[in-house]
């Protein structure tokens, strides 16, 4: 596996690919891999010929009082997994090779309805932060496939809007939620969790699966359910942000009879936040 750090070697590798005739698959992460996204590496290796991932902490997607001064960068043992997911070029730019010398003033990109809705709404700026940055490096791997993980599900949305939408010539792809064996899912900051906390934190894959029963045996009122849950998760030790059922696909508030649905949950429990999500289908 090489690893380049700026976009001229990346972008004369890539060239020589597609000279070749291969068919691209690139992987975006923030590094600290765990499971979850070595799926992803490895779904990728399936359907494509040569496969680009990168590892870029991106400042623009945390808020002020987050944890981008402390998120993990573990970047010798992520090197060490991608090596085993048969990955073939790693690219870890630095803040400069992405915006420059004046992060403050890069254009930014922005998806309407995303950023007031959901997490958009407990986290300002968050997902402007990703649409910009995932557009850099689309524009930087040109890739034929993009792989995002389900965890991330409004992230996965807003990605696939903002291609169909700026008419990029990428086939984004979402791949399936990676838990552990007590349901908790797979998360770069489950690190954070104390011994207790990590006891509990299973609690809220437990509740979304108790809104997912109660869905598919016919119950209608969702707001009913949403407030269940989001009382649920507080009795649990959490500070729940949303417990909220939308439709899959684009995440609106259901219509009636809609049978495609997601469960949507955002929660702190000590100072980890935490997401999930389930798809639900009812006939």
């Amino acid at each position: 596996m090489e690893t380049l750090t700026t976009t001229t070697a990346l972008r004369e590798c890539i060239r020589g690919r597609r000279a070749q005739g291969q068919r691209i698959a690139f992987v975006p992460t923030m590094g600290n891999l765990h499971a979850g996204h070595l799926q992803l590496v490895r779904h990728a290796r399936e359907i494509a010929d040569y496969v680009v991932v990168s590892i870029f902490v991106n400042p623009m997607q945390f808020g002020p009082n987050e944890d981008y001064a402390t998120y993990p960068r573990t970047l010798d043992p992520d090197k060490a997994a991608l090596q085993d997911a048969a990955a073939d070029l790693l690219f870890v730019p630095d803040v400069q090779e992405i915006y420059g010398e004046d992060p403050g003033q890069v254009t930014r990109v922005e998806v309407p309805g995303f950023e007031g809705d959901l997490c958009g709404k407990y986290r300002p700026g968050f997902f402007t932060g990703i649409a910009t940055v995932v557009t850099g490096l689309f524009n930087r791997v040109q890739p034929d496939i993009a792989v995002f993980g389900k965890k991330d599900y409004q992230q996965l949305v807003m990605i696939k809007r903002m291609v169909r939408d700026l008419c990029m010539p990428i086939e984004v792809c979402g791949v399936g939620i990676v838990r552990e064996a007590d349901g908790l899912a797979m998360s770069s900051r489950n690190g954070y969790l104390g011994t207790t906390e990590r006891a509990a934190a299973v609690r809220l894959y437990q509740v979304l699966s108790e809104v997912k029963t109660a869905l598919e045996g016919g119950a209608g009122e969702l707001a009913a359910l949403e407030q269940t849950a989001l009382d649920s998760l507080a009795e649990s030790g959490f500070k729940p942000d949303y417990v909220s059922i939308r439709q899959q696909g684009d995440l609106r508030v259901p219509e009636p009879g809609a049978t495609g649905l997601i469960v949507l949950a955002a929660a702190t429990l000590g100072r980890t936040r935490l997401i999930d999500n389930i798809e639900i289908s009812r006939g």
